[in-house]
């Protein structure tokens, strides 16, 4: 396969995230593609200290630090003052995690949607509010480990689906990605990058230290990921039409996946196979929906 990911590095390599960090290897691949004239807006989140200190920036391109709930609305109201200017042609991104998307940020990035207003909300999804000490958040997935479901209480309940609750504002872009699969990635920022109106894309981004890996293994854990069905790639567009983007010849059990991370080592054996079915069942389901 012939690659293409951008050879021009925007990100400078002095960041501050931690070793392995699946987030900041999603804004080296987001920065290549959206390119310089970009603007971003990030609230309290891993990112927001990987950037390093004022007056310094890993990004190299304008960035708005803004409240934990105001990632979309900063980037609507940034964009609209572009527009003004006559400026049409700047990239206006939200990048957040999955904290203040799936929970804080929830309302502003619905009003934005049902606005069809025209930026691209990027979630780096690392399944807990890590910045803070690793507590769980809606997007924390069934059975795992956090500071604030120990493994006595673990998380009880399923993943919140982002995806679909995008989907039914009738956007006209949503997707999800892997930085496991880096060629992928790269034709939805630019899907999104050459769409008008407003696009969502989630990428899963493996967190060493909360999923207590191995640094070693995030590509390797963001790749299992899909081979398995927990995170299928797939993209809608208007919010109706559903198209599979890549199909696992051989799906791998979740046992695969979840031997590499510590999270997920306290479960006994009839919880993984219940776990195992309801991954079956979800991705039968979204099967579904492909056209």
């Amino acid at each position: 396969m012939r690659l293409t990911i951008p050879e021009q590095e925007i990100m400078s390599p002095g960041h501050l995230a931690c070793q392995g960090c699946g987030g900041s290897l999603a804004m080296r691949y987001a920065l290549k593609i959206f390119g310089k004239d970009t603007m971003l807006t990030i609230p309290a989140c891993c990112w927001a200290v990987i950037d390093g200190p004022y007056p310094y920036t890993a990004v190299n391109v304008p960035l708005f630090h803004t409240a934990f709930e105001t990632a979309a609305i900063m980037a609507s109201g940034i964009k609209a003052g572009l527009e003004v200017q006559g400026n049409t042609s700047t990239n206006v991104i939200a990048w957040a995690g999955d904290g203040g998307t799936f929970d804080i940020g929830m309302q502003a990035i619905s009003g934005a949607a049902e606005r069809n207003d025209d930026i691209t909300y990027i979630v780096y999804d690392n399944e807990a509010y890590m910045n803070t000490g690793i507590q769980r958040s809606s997007a924390t997935p069934h059975g795992a480990w956090t500071t604030t479901t120990p493994v006595k209480h673990y998380k009880k309940g399923p993943k919140k689906n982002m995806v679909e609750i995008m989907a039914a504002h009738r956007i006209p872009y949503t997707a999800t990605a892997s930085v496991g699969y880096p060629e992928d990635l790269r034709k939805k920022l630019e899907r999104a990058k050459n769409t008008k109106g407003f696009k969502f894309i989630h990428i899963l981004a493996p967190c060493p230290t909360g999923w207590k890996t191995d640094p070693r293994y995030t590509v390797k854990l963001a790749k299992l990921a899909v081979q398995t069905n927990i995170f299928p790639l797939y993209e809608i567009e208007d919010g109706l039409h559903y198209k599979q983007n890549m199909k696992i010849k051989e799906r791998k059990p979740i046992k695969e996946y979840f031997k590499y991370q510590g999270r997920f080592k306290h479960l006994p054996e009839d919880e993984v196979s219940y776990l195992q079915d309801q991954v079956d069942k979800n991705f039968e389901i979204l099967s579904l929906k492909f056209e």
